[in-house]
């Protein structure tokens, strides 16, 4: 009998299992998928993600990765910059990063299970297309689109706000040591360098049906960079959406990553949030008490979830997009304030509310 089933080897669920077995507790993880497993997604780990994986044991080579220091948002008109402020953070291939941590976990003796689908969930265990398979603890790693939440009853709270994501890599320097974020008519571009000679583009969009050779025509200030660059990936394409499971625990059962809660992809903190969920939901387990888990992870998601609306805000309004890019670049100094909250810089829950209700007034008055 194992100690804890994880459902989902992607980041989350594989942070989840490593976690566990630093705290001692035998982990089974389950995936119908086999490696190298992508996912379309901007590729940015930041300071919070980069911290929490080395309390995982993770090493992060500099020869795979690429550092950038900050962020950089811009439309037709406006452009505002802005330094990360404390931490590192780093642009990284997904099935790269996704190989280190397999290979973590293999180091500390999880034992994967490829290629195996869950047939149902029962009292005494979890019936799967490789057999039956007991354990104390069952965890869903399985996404935004969960079967363990759903069968655990567990659905979102609220309206999540849906949106897509296509992503491709092109074989091209770095023209800049920042995260771009370009800013469209309800669409944006975020350009994050992931290699000495590689960049990735993801496009975020309500329109399903635009794609990445089309929207470059709209955002010229990154189409000239990349116009011509040989395609190194082919586009891949996901649903990506702000909402979240409440509660995240139920008896044995508990979610984690975009099955307990996702931010859309524009805000970049998939994987910040799934690491520090892991953490905490590890040192629930060992304890014995998901209860812990539930307060640590409302606490997690709060600032994410907070700047990832006003985000979204800027995306719904091109009236709202100018006047807060314009107030950026007059106040360089505030948008570094947005950018120190987002990236996980010290400071209180008052103090990121009252920073985002003042932001609030500016632009309103801007």
């Amino acid at each position: 009998m194992q100690d804890v089933l994880v459902i989902g080897a992607g980041p989350a669920g594989i942070a989840t299992a490593i976690a566990s077995s630093l705290k001692g507790l035998r982990v089974t993880v389950i995936d119908a998928r086999k490696p190298p497993i992508d996912k379309p997604c901007g590729e940015g780990l930041l300071p919070e993600a980069v911290k929490a994986l080395g309390q995982l044991g993770v090493k992060l080579d500099s020869n795979l990765l690429f550092r950038f220091s900050g962020f950089h948002f811009l439309d037709e008109t406006s452009s505002a910059s802005a330094q990360i402020p404390a931490g590192d953070a780093f642009g990284v291939r997904r099935t790269v990063f996704h190989r280190l941590l397999i290979d973590r976990a293999l180091e500390l003796g999880v034992n994967f299970l490829w290629g195996t689908r869950v047939v149902r969930l029962e009292p005494r265990g979890t019936e799967t297309s490789s057999g039956m398979i007991r354990s104390k603890w069952l965890v869903g790693a399985d996404g935004s689109r969960s079967t363990v939440r759903r069968v655990a009853r567990l659905e979102r709270g609220g309206c999540a706000r849906f949106r897509f994501g296509f992503r491709r890599h092109f074989e091209i320097a770095p023209w800049t040591d920042c995260v771009e974020v370009h800013w469209g008519d309800r669409c944006q571009l975020v350009v994050t360098p992931t290699g000495a000679r590689e960049v990735c583009v993801a496009l975020f969009t309500s329109d399903s049906r635009l794609r990445l050779d089309r929207a470059l025509d709209r955002f010229p200030g990154a189409c000239r960079h990349i116009r011509g660059a040989q395609p190194r990936s082919l586009e891949a394409g996901t649903p990506t959406l702000l909402g979240r499971a409440r509660p995240v625990s139920r008896g044995r059962i508990a979610l984690v990553g975009d099955a307990s809660c996702t931010v859309d992809g524009v805000a970049g903190q998939g994987l910040s949030l799934a690491f520090q969920q892991a953490l905490q939901l590890a040192d629930a387990l060992s304890r014995e008490d998901l209860s812990r888990y539930a307060a640590a992870h409302a606490r997690i998601a709060r600032m994410p979830v907070r700047v990832t609306r006003l985000l979204l805000a800027m995306n719904s309004s091109s009236l709202l997009r100018r006047k807060v890019l314009r107030l950026f670049a007059a106040k360089p100094t505030l948008f570094a304030k947005m950018i120190s909250l987002h990236t996980g810089a010290p400071s209180s829950g008052a103090l990121g509310a009252a920073a985002m209700l003042d932001l609030g007034w500016r632009v309103m008055w801007a």
